[in-house]
């Protein structure tokens, strides 16, 4: 696959952070995405994040699986360490690099294929362990590489573009990551600039396992009427913590509304999508509640974005492991191999 490469030159007025690099510095070659896809904004999103966060790019490692959402570590932080993995497998390969580099940043980015149907195992094995981590899973509902299937997170009685309707029922990898121990659980959509930043830059500087769900529609395959993965249908039925800021294949929509309140936004094939905010009131730190609100929200017919969980003193695999403070792959042959007394030692304390 060619890639089109931008310009290396920047002009001399572009705006730096604390560690001298711009915005443009972040990013990757342009994207082969279709136009309008959502997953274009979670990248700008991400790109957006780490330049405010001044994150050196050489101390982040992004790694995804297969898919069009795996394709999109290509567009951004071209200067950071990157692994693209067979399908479904990205969260153990960053695992086992996060156990030899502790040190580094790890975002792993996948979809709702690569991670809620082949990679189920693996997603629910990274997130109970606590892998210090952001994990992005973008949402489209269907498998955008092979022309449009449903995936298990499309939405039962969810009609495909050739008008097929789902009869099973979704997987919620929200709910999920709750249950299973994640540290700090979100959901946002792609669209939405002034959610989704903050949310990946709270994601980032957590120290254990975030997990960020973005709904994002697939232009190509899954933005028509009776899809509850279109723009439309998103806005209509969302429970937001922020305002709207919504990309379309068109003209951008803009919405703006008050914590607490709801809004109908209407969108450029006149269908309507129902937006939610989170109240001011709202704890994040209840695991409890904030399954009962996906509940709440979920049988309403509503899509609750926003932080939903964190835990304000969370502990990662490293804790857990109770490994040394010295990445794995720093150590020497005397750490590695002390020697037959030491080994010996150690079997007779697992005696």
């Amino acid at each position: 696959m060619t890639y089109l490469a931008k310009p290396r030159l920047h002009h001399p007025a572009l705006a730096r952070n604390a560690i001298g690099f711009t915005r443009r510095d972040y990013e990757g070659p342009v994207s082969t995405l279709c136009a309008g896809c959502g997953h274009d904004s979670i990248s700008a999103a991400i790109i957006q994040a780490c330049w405010e966060l001044d994150i050196q790019p050489h101390r982040l490692a992004k790694l995804s699986g297969i898919g069009c959402s795996s394709k999109t570590p290509t567009y951004f932080l071209g200067q950071s360490h990157g692994f693209n993995t067979v399908h479904g497998r990205m969260p153990s390969v960053l695992t086992g690099a996060n156990l030899a580099n502790r040190t580094l940043t790890y975002l792993g980015v996948s979809g709702d294929g690569d991670s809620a149907s082949i990679g189920i195992g693996q997603f629910v094995h990274a997130i109970r362990r606590g892998v210090d981590m952001l994990y992005i899973v973008e949402n489209n509902g269907v498998y955008g590489l092979t022309k449009g299937q449903f995936s298990a997170t499309a939405d039962q009685g969810s009609v495909s573009k050739k008008g097929a309707v789902n009869s099973d029922s979704p997987l919620d990898m929200v709910t999920m990551a709750l249950q299973l121990g994640a540290t700090y659980v979100a959901r946002s959509f792609s669209g939405d600039k002034a959610q989704l930043v903050p949310l990946v830059k709270g994601a980032l500087a957590h120290r254990g396992a975030a997990f960020i769900d973005v709904v994002s529609p697939c232009v190509a395959f899954n933005n028509h009427a009776g899809s509850t993965r279109s723009y439309d249908h998103v806005r209509e039925h969302n429970e937001a913590v922020n305002r709207m800021d919504v990309i379309t294949p068109r003209a951008r929509i803009e919405v703006d509304y008050a914590p607490g309140a709801t809004t109908e936004v209407v969108q450029h094939d006149g269908s309507v999508l129902r937006l939610h905010k989170l109240d001011a009131g709202y704890d994040p730190r209840d695991r409890i509640a904030a399954l009962g609100e996906l509940q709440r929200r979920q049988a309403r017919g509503e899509v609750v974005t926003g932080l939903l969980y964190v835990d304000p003193e969370p502990v990662d695999l490293h804790a857990h492991l109770g490994t040394v403070a010295a990445p794995l792959n720093s150590l020497g042959v005397a750490e590695l191999s002390p020697g037959a007394t030491t080994l010996a030692a150690i079997n007779a304390s697992l005696r």
